[in-house]
């Protein structure tokens, strides 16, 4: 069977819009930092699942997902309302191409993301494995509200001269309010933080986020001479196109 029964153990609130959920984990479950899996609740006997990233850490024992709600979504309506105790189904594999397989060894990891897309570089900026392929990791994450900025103080703390965090709210006074792909683009990321411009025969960039952020970011790279990895081979940046939208 494809799904296992797992049980809720915490849930927290982020904001009215997001929140995280931990479950138990399958014994023989397995996957790299930066992986996504379809999990779902069944109802009236028919499961509803969709895709989500995976928010802990390849060697953790449990498991840990961000959500949206949204309030008509067939799955996420339903997901907000879970509580410690309950199940959810969890697929039996994950899958992905944000991991640090899918971009070459560098100089700095530029991790960009919007919303819940921040899910799949948290368990990659958890991991010190992440910190010895790159001499920099950049994490930019923009949300529209100061409170959809999960796992702020936890991030917050994680700065270093190898970690940089940068948070952009585009919706509320905010010390930044730039999109983190106008950022990277403008150059102004780099300067900001004193780093040499970002450049594809040195640097990696991974990005999750939502539809027109992922364009956006794909068009500029490639027209600058970035290479975005295929089925055929690694290269210098990645996007998560499994799924247009993290979660309904």
């Amino acid at each position: 069977m494809p799904y296992s029964e797992q049980t809720v153990t915490t849930v927290r609130p982020w904001s009215d819009r997001t929140f995280s959920l931990t479950l138990t984990r399958p014994s023989d479950f397995k996957f790299a930092n930066g992986e996504f899996v379809t999990i779902g609740l069944k109802r009236e006997g028919k499961l509803i699942a969709r895709a989500y990233s995976i928010v802990s850490m390849a060697d953790d024992d449990h498991l840990e997902f961000l959500s949206i709600h949204v309030p008509d979504g067939p799955l996420t309506s339903e997901l907000v309302h879970v509580k410690p105790g309950d199940s959810v189904w969890v697929n039996s594999k994950a899958t992905g191409s944000l991991t640090l397989n899918h971009v070459l060894p560098g100089r700095n990891l530029y991790l960009l993301a919007t919303g819940t897309g921040l899910a799949p570089f948290m368990s990659m900026v958890r991991d010190p494995a992440t910190y010895q392929a790159y001499e920099k990791v950049i994490l930019v994450h923009t949300v529209r509200n100061i409170a959809e900025l999960a796992y702020r103080e936890e991030l917050e703390n994680r700065v270093s001269d190898v970690f940089r965090y940068v948070p952009t709210v585009t919706r509320e006074p905010f010390e930044c309010s730039a999109r983190c792909s106008d950022l990277f683009i403008s150059g102004e990321l780099c300067r900001q933080l004193d780093l040499p411009q970002a450049e594809p025969e040195h640097d990696r960039v991974l990005i999750c986020g939502n539809p027109d952020m992922n364009k956006q970011m794909t068009n500029a790279l490639r027209e600058t001479g970035w290479t975005m990895t295929n089925h055929s081979g690694v290269a210098n940046f990645s996007v998560e196109a499994a799924f247009v939208i993290h979660h309904n």
